[in-house]
């Protein structure tokens, strides 16, 4: 941790910042805007997210083999752009994301399967003028895990709003990224004193294979077992 980080967290925490939130019982994995658009570094949004990527493989299969609730976003918008509202003005680049090109496809290696939920979105946040909170509602998600990108953009509104929205949220380090370093160190550090607990991708599996286990029986209990023993192996 960086001078700056360590004596801004010493501060924080005695004036009663970045006190743990935890876990609860029923988690979903929310994928905040892992799309072409951005993980393709040749486009005016992307960049290489290839490592966090991976990691978020690693999560999806825990969530997967499971049986817990997975939700992913794209962001994308109509021929004329009228429902990109004052965003697009911000950052015209958002323009290469219109409703059904291959920009706004979720990336190949995190291709959605039946029964995962996609929601669209027109903004930074996961939850603003979307369903998606009534959908996890719906599921008894108590605990949202987020991945994506960007940490300064979408998976921070994302996180922020997934918390006013009552759930306890869990941002996974090494499963979001951004453009730059500065922002990406500065919103992980600001979400985790403020909104959210900020784990390793160890720590968050370890809490995926206790909630999978409990809730799994006989051969999936066993597949899920079978799947954490050989699967490669990330930091804690």
């Amino acid at each position: 941790m960086t001078d700056w980080r360590r004596e801004t967290r010493d501060d924080y925490e005695q004036k009663g910042f970045a006190v743990r939130s935890g876990y609860g019982q029923k988690p979903a994995l929310l994928i905040v805007d892992f799309i072409n658009g951005f993980t393709d570094p040749s486009t005016p949004l992307g960049g290489d997210l290839t490592n966090e990527i991976a990691v978020t493989r690693d999560l999806l299969t825990a969530f997967r083999l499971g049986g817990l609730p997975v939700v992913y976003t794209t962001t994308a918008y109509d021929a004329d752009y009228r429902d990109a509202g004052v965003f697009i003005k911000k950052v015209p680049s958002l323009s290469i994301l219109r409703r059904g090109s291959h920009m706004v496809e979720i990336d190949d290696r995190l291709r959605p399967q039946p029964g995962e939920y996609v929601v669209e979105k027109k903004f930074a946040s996961a939850f603003f003028g979307t369903d998606a909170a009534a959908y996890l509602t719906a599921h008894g998600v108590d605990t949202v895990i987020v991945t994506g990108c960007t940490t300064s953009g979408c998976v921070r509104a994302s996180a922020l709003d997934s918390m006013q929205s009552g759930y306890l949220t869990i941002v996974v380090r090494e499963a979001v990224g951004d453009r730059a370093e500065e922002p990406h160190e500065a919103n992980l550090f600001d979400l985790d004193a403020k909104y959210c607990d900020v784990v390793s991708a160890g720590e968050a599996l370890g809490y995926i294979r206790q909630v999978a286990g409990a809730g799994l029986g006989g051969a999936a209990n066993e597949s899920f077992q079978r799947w954490w023993n050989e699967r490669p192996k990330v930091e804690a």
